[in-house]
C-alpha cells in the first residue's frame, strides 16, 4: 500500500505567512507606474513558495521517494527514490543550531537526507522501521514544532498591522 506523507502544515503555513507579511506592503509603497508589476510579482512569488513547500514522501512496499515539484527541481531540489533492501543505515549528523539532521545511506555510498518535516512523522518512523529493520529510536522533527507556531502568530499580526497601517 502506497502511503504519502505532505509537508508538515505548520512548517508550510508559517513559511507562507512570513511571505505575505514580509512582501504585502510593497505593492502600496511602490510608485504609481510599478503598482501593477509589484501585484504581479507579489502573485508570482505566492504561487512559488506554495509550489515548493508541496514536497512529500511516498512509501511502498519497495521502495522510499522524495517527490519535489518542477519549481522546486528548477532551483535544485532533488527528487530521490530508494529501495527498501538499499538502505545499509541511518546515520545522525549534527546542525549548527544543535539538532541533528539524519541521512539513509546506502550500500552504494549514497545519501539521501530522511525528510523529518513531513506530517504524521511518527507513522513514517515505523514504517522506516519495519521496511529497513532499523531501530528509531530518537529521530524527531528537526525543530519543535512550536517554534513554526510561533513564526506563523508573529506573521499574522505582522500582516494585520500592515493591513492596519495601509488600508485604514
Amino acid at each position: 500500500m502506497i502511503e504519502k506523507f505532505k509537508t508538515l502544515i505548520f512548517v508550510k503555513g508559517s513559511l507562507i505567512s512570513l511571505y505575505l507579511a514580509l512582501t504585502i506592503p510593497i505593492p502600496f509603497i511602490s510608485i504609481d507606474k510599478l503598482k501593477i508589476p509589484s501585484i504581479f510579482v507579489f502573485v508570482l512569488g505566492l504561487y512559488l513558495i506554495i509550489n515548493i513547500t508541496s514536497d512529500y514522501v511516498e512509501t511502498c512496499e519497495n521502495k522510499i521517494s522524495y517527490k519535489s515539484s518542477f519549481i522546486s527541481k528548477f532551483f535544485g531540489k532533488k527528487t530521490w527514490e530508494i529501495s527498501w533492501k538499499d538502505i545499509k543505515l541511518i546515520k545522525s549528523l549534527p546542525t549548527s543550531q544543535g539538532s541533528k539532521v539524519y541521512y539513509f545511506s546506502t550500500f552504494q555510498g549514497e545519501n539521501f537526507l530522511l525528510p523529518q518535516r513531513v506530517e504524521n512523522l511518527e507513522k513514517f518512523l515505523v514504517i522506516v522501521s519495519e521496511k529497513t529493520g532499523i531501530q528509531i529510536n530518537e529521530i524527531h522533527y528537526i525543530s519543535p514544532l512550536w517554534t513554526y507556531k510561533l513564526l506563523t502568530l508573529l506573521s499574522v499580526l505582522m500582516i494585520i498591522g500592515e493591513l492596519f497601517a495601509f488600508l485604514i
